[in-house]
């Protein structure tokens, strides 16, 4: 069977799940002005569920494109990661199937290809047929949301305004690793807070995601430091491990 067919079933039930949250999305963004050309332009051209929600909750006349820009920048560092850790199943392909197969990269088919990869390998396409039907999936929920949402004239009766605060609240929840995010996660929620009392518009966001950030790395920096990695430690038998999935 073709990579590309597998890959889609393997992200069957995500794509259902992708679906649910997508039409509340789409509802969300037809209360906020948001057409369906610009959420069908949006959905193609970004892909980024939880970068369009931040979009569309900063979408208002006149749009701080500014502001919009680095509060997507903010949350979509998180691809730098993603992209590094793909390195093994694009390793050896062109710059081209690099290129298509990040930007069909979702959080689902991330985790799902990574998986089949460490069972035992896999290939790009077959990334590349996860995203493909997590995409189609996302944008027909979208378009469709987005449609209905001009005739639900007060969401908030149905609690669909509080879906920003929700997805947020288990995004963060399942990026929680251990004791040791406490820190950036309370100084990003700090900044975050005292931003929003004092800079305009949106910025707030920006800046407790950079200062959160920031402020692992130097907890990292700090660790390194005192704690230089010796032969037969956790981090040599980590990058071995790493070396073994490569191979």
């Amino acid at each position: 069977m073709k990579e590309w067919i597998k890959g889609m079933q393997a992200n069957i039930p995500l794509a259902v799940s992708a679906m649910a949250y997508g039409g509340v999305f789409g509802v969300l963004s037809g209360n906020q002005g948001v057409s369906w050309a610009e959420m069908l332009a949006m959905d193609l051209l970004m892909f980024a569920g939880s970068a369009q929600l931040v979009m569309i909750e900063m979408w208002q006349a006149p749009l701080p494109v500014l502001e919009m820009g680095l509060a997507v920048l903010v949350v979509n560092m998180r691809y730098l990661l993603i992209g590094a850790s793909l390195q093994p199943v694009f390793d050896g392909r062109p710059l081209w199937q690099k290129v298509l197969g990040m930007h069909l990269v979702a959080d689902e088919n991330w985790a799902v290809t990574i998986a089949a990869h460490r069972s035992g390998g896999t290939c790009p396409a077959f990334l590349v047929g996860g995203g493909l039907l997590l995409l189609t999936a996302w944008t027909a929920a979208t378009i469709c949301g987005n449609l209905l949402g001009g005739r639900i004239v007060e969401p908030a009766r149905f609690g669909l305004d509080f879906a920003f605060v929700a997805v947020f609240a288990a995004l963060s929840m399942s990026l929680w690793r251990d004791r040791d995010d406490l820190l950036p996660w309370l100084v990003a929620a700090g900044l975050a807070v005292a931003g929003e009392q004092l800079l305009p518009g949106k910025l707030y966001i920006a800046l407790g995601g950079i200062g959160g950030a920031l402020t692992a790395v130097v907890i990292e920096v700090i660790k390194t430091t005192k704690f230089p990695t010796e032969p037969g430690t956790a981090t040599d038998r980590l990058a071995e491990t790493c070396e073994e999935v490569e191979r």
